[in-house]
């Protein structure tokens, strides 16, 4: 084997199979904060990739969350409790949403069973949803959709395909552009770059999605200022 390339939270796990065989990831949500690497400059050891930088634009998330809903309260986050990148993530909204006047609710989920009891333990306690991104999530992107919607609650990600399937709106990296990259990463790796050599690349592409379809559902008006910043608008 030439070179392992894999994403998100299986990176830990590829590290702790080889230090030898270079790991190239896709995405990570933060990848100096769960170890995988020294640091974004120089990674050091057998691992490099690409970062999504999670926390770093949760504020951004948050701020156009509050743009669509202006008397927003409080804001729930469903997160996996067993990843390190959610924590730091949770956090920065925490620490955004204060000055706002916006009371947070944390829904920690370790798997897909734990998702319904979180929606049913939240009521009517929250006027948004903000979920994290990561492979819990993903791979239930649809149940969350369908159990948000049922408790019409607004909701922002950091993933298009989660706007795809009914979630309101979703602002982060374009996922396409990062998997280009990455085969870039294995090029030179193949072609004799050592991992330890290849600094970090942060994401430069930013997706803003709006599904006005669920807007309309939940009796929201989309305000102009963020009809005409969004990338795409799902109808």
């Amino acid at each position: 084997m030439d070179v392992i390339v894999t994403a998100g939270s299986a990176v830990a796990a590829a590290k702790r199979a080889t230090s030898t065989i270079p790991i190239v990831f896709a995405v990570a949500g933060d990848p100096v904060g769960d170890g995988f690497v020294t640091s974004l400059a120089r990674p050091g050891g057998n691992v490099t990739g690409l970062s999504l930088q999670q926390k770093d634009v949760a504020g951004k998330r948050v701020g156009l969350l509050h743009e669509m809903l202006p008397n927003l309260h409080r804001v729930a986050i469903l997160a996996d409790a067993g990843y390190p990148a959610d924590a730091l993530e949770m956090s920065e909204v925490e620490a955004t949403a204060r000055p706002l006047g916006i009371e947070v609710t944390r829904l920690a989920i370790r798997r897909a069973d734990d998702i319904a009891p979180a929606f049913e333990a939240l009521k009517s306690g929250a006027d948004a949803l903000y979920v994290c991104a990561d492979a819990l999530t993903a791979t239930n992107r649809l149940l969350i959709s369908t159990l948000a919607g049922a408790a019409r609650l607004p909701t922002i990600s950091g993933a298009r395909e989660d706007v795809e399937v009914g979630s309101l709106m979703s602002y982060g990296p374009s996922l396409s552009d990062m998997f280009r990259r990455t085969a870039e990463y294995v090029d030179q790796i193949l072609r004799g770059a050592k991992p330890a050599d290849l600094p970090i690349e942060q994401p430069t592409k930013f997706e803003l999605v709006i599904n006005l379809k669920t807007a309309k559902a939940l009796g929201l008006t989309v305000p102009q200022s963020l009809l005409a910043t969004a990338d795409e608008m799902i109808e």
